[in-house]
């Protein structure tokens, strides 16, 4: 009898936790729900439960259904608040702190989701001045679903900017809502669902993809969780698990303790890579070794490192102390040194770098320098190194699936969730990880741009993206650039209405794929938003390619937004153009401005059939309007 009773009391207990209303991670304390729309607030309780929504003396109810789910459809609401949000069932919810303004999906890859604290050391007044109250950031943490789209986010909550929480908000994303912000003074909410390194095709439903075989045909595969499990299994099996064999840490003495004595050293640059400075096609472990003689008033303070960007992994120790390690070569190197471990005179910093394929070392044009307070040395220049271990070539092994890397997977976590949440528009910054096959990029953007419209029930939101920056090595001539060819794919998603394309060829840096600049992108992103999402009558784009037309001579490229006119923005002749004939062999051309137009030409080319412009990975052209924004790369058809 009493196990019964402990039994019925245990299954009421259970039942009665099951029947509490419960809502999804976005709707919560310090949410912006979008103003001047009907609204959706859904959630979960027990079946047959009866929920009464109040907001302003105003009541709203349902009833759940026989899985569990409620909806209650809100009238739209003005700009404005904070608000409660009260919610009663069998038990009561109350959400606080409730803003109505305008939310914007970011997304994206690395570029999307940067935090301010990455470029913090480029816009301190911008982060120590970032008291907007009204700006709300819901930041959704890296996670996935081979399988089906989920109904709820793993985790995140809301963020109101202050120059604390705005270091963990995307950078492009805070410069938008900023600028929109002090345009239109109404909240702002940032739903930011971004994950560096993924593809488009990752953030688009089954249903969006319904037209690429291929794609559909792996994301039915990877619905069987047995085929995902061997594949892996495979990998793990066989990889090989490299023993360290590093002479700097197996030696008695490790070669960044204070009581070792270097031998057999030699000397070697900071910045550079160590493939350009006389070790060929080296994989393993280099040590960097640095006698640097401080002043007196450097005496035991505390002080911070910059060592730019590492190729591929490190570990920096200062005197004899490790006071930092990055594990991959993208992050900035900024470590700090704590106070009392620097000392009057000399001063032992040693770098233990590994990489394990292309080229290892440290990138250069970067800042390289030791920093307490106003003092500042520079730490460019020759150092010691030492080789502490070369890696034996070994043939690569089986590959596992990443599943933020595969179709769907990431809408079904990061964006499924968030669909009956009503938005103003979206902000997208991808395509680094789609350069591998640029080909189908713009018939790839579109499908998740239908899709993302049809499943939030918004045939014309906004969708307004950014174009990729210029990045990696300079070219002298022309020539083939995937980079090029996914920016041309870019552009021609602008047929599709509602649409705008940021240009970011001027915003980017040769040798880092996370450029700093990301004011100029959030804020050309806002004038987007100000002429597509909230109708001004203003420039917000740069020139862009319209049509051509050809004589034995020429060629004559005709331009769409030039704004108040075309411009070398730099008073040089235009450069970048290239023309060819039909067998599409390009060359340099000349190119002068007529109107909203530009005459291409090569002196002893007859018969031109094709221009280019802007076309290589790290492009250098100058052509503008106005108005100060960039023109597109472009290949004619």
């Amino acid at each position: 009898m009493k196990k019964m009773f402990v039994f019925l009391l245990s299954y009421l207990l259970l039942l009665n936790a099951t029947a509490q209303i419960r809502l999804p991670k976005l709707i919560s304390n310090g949410m912006v729900l979008q103003r001047d729309v009907p609204l959706t607030i859904w959630g979960w309780a027990s079946p047959n439960e009866k929920v009464t929504l109040n907001l302003s003396n105003k009541k709203y109810k349902a009833t759940t259904s026989s899985n569990g789910q409620w909806t209650i459809k809100l009238p739209a609401q003005k700009a404005g608040g904070p608000y409660e949000i009260k919610l009663t069932g069998k038990n009561e919810l109350v959400i606080s702190d409730v803003l109505f303004g305008d939310v914007w999906i970011c997304s994206g890859q690395s570029n999307m989701v940067l935090p301010m604290e990455r470029v913090k050391e480029k816009y301190p007044l911008d982060i120590a001045n970032a008291y907007y109250p009204q700006i709300r950031n819901f930041f959704i943490p890296t996670t996935t679903h081979l399988q089906e789209a989920q109904q709820d986010l793993k985790d995140g909550s809301w963020k109101a900017a202050n120059p604390t929480n705005v270091l963990q908000f995307g950078a492009v994303a805070y410069f938008f809502a900023r600028k929109i912000y002090d345009q239109y003074k109404i909240p702002i909410g940032l739903i930011n669902s971004s994950v560096g390194g993924t593809p488009v095709e990752a953030w688009t439903s089954e249903e969006g993809l319904k037209e690429f075989p291929d794609l559909n045909s792996t994301i039915q595969k990877n619905k069987d969780s047995n085929y995902i499990n061997r594949i892996n299994k495979t990998a793990e099996e066989g990889r090989v698990v490299r023993k360290s064999e590093d002479k700097g840490m197996n030696e008695s003495i490790k070669w960044y303790e204070p009581n070792y004595i270097p031998k057999g050293w030699r000397t070697i640059n900071i910045p550079g890579y160590w493939e350009d400075q006389g070790l060929n096609s080296l994989n393993g472990v280099v040590w960097y070794r640095k006698e640097i003689d401080l002043p007196a008033q450097w005496e035991g303070r505390s002080a911070k490192i910059f060592m730019g960007r590492i190729v591929d992994a490190d570990e920096m120790y200062v005197n004899g102390k490790r006071i930092g390690n990055i594990t991959y070569q993208y992050p900035p190197r900024r470590y700090d040194v704590p106070s009392g471990l620097l000392k009057t005179g000399k001063n032992i910093f040693t770098i233990r770098v590994t990489n394990s394929f292309a080229k290892g070392g440290f990138v250069p044009d970067k800042n390289y320098s030791l920093v307490s307070g106003d003092d500042n040395i520079d730490l460019k220049g020759t150092w010691q190194y030492k080789v502490g271990e070369v890696f034996t070539p070994q043939q690569p092994g089986p590959q596992g699936i990443s599943a933020q890397n595969q179709p769907s997977a990431l809408y079904n976590a990061m964006i499924a969730p968030l669909v009956k949440y009503s938005v103003k528009g979206y902000l997208w910054y991808q395509g680094e990880s789609n350069t591998g096959n640029p080909g189908n990029y713009d018939k790839l953007l579109t499908a998740l741009i239908n899709d993302w419209r049809n499943k939030w029930n918004l045939p014309g939101a906004p969708f307004l993206f950014v174009q990729l920056a210029n990045y990696m090595d300079y070219t002298f001539q022309p020539g083939a650039s995937n980079w090029a060819t996914l920016r041309n794919a870019q552009r021609k998603v602008l047929t599709v209405p509602n649409t705008g394309m940021v240009v970011t060829t001027d915003c980017g840096e040769w040798n880092d794929i996370h450029p700093l600049n990301k004011k100029d992108i959030g804020e050309r992103l806002a004038l987007q938003a100000r002429k597509i999402a909230y109708n001004e009558n203003i420039v917000a784009s740069g020139p862009l390619f319209d049509r051509a037309e050809t004589n034995s001579e020429s060629i004559t490229a005709y331009f769409k937004e030039s704004g108040s006119g075309l411009i070398a923005n730099d008073g040089e002749p235009l450069r970048y153009f290239a023309i060819a004939g039909a067998d599409k062999k390009f060359v340099w051309a000349q190119a002068k401005i007529e109107g909203n137009k530009i005459i291409v030409w090569s002196t002893g080319l007859k018969n031109p059939r094709y221009v280019r412009y802007n076309w290589a990975d790290n492009p250098d052209g100058n052509l503008y309007n106005k108005e100060g924004l960039p023109a597109s790369a472009f290949e004619n058809e």
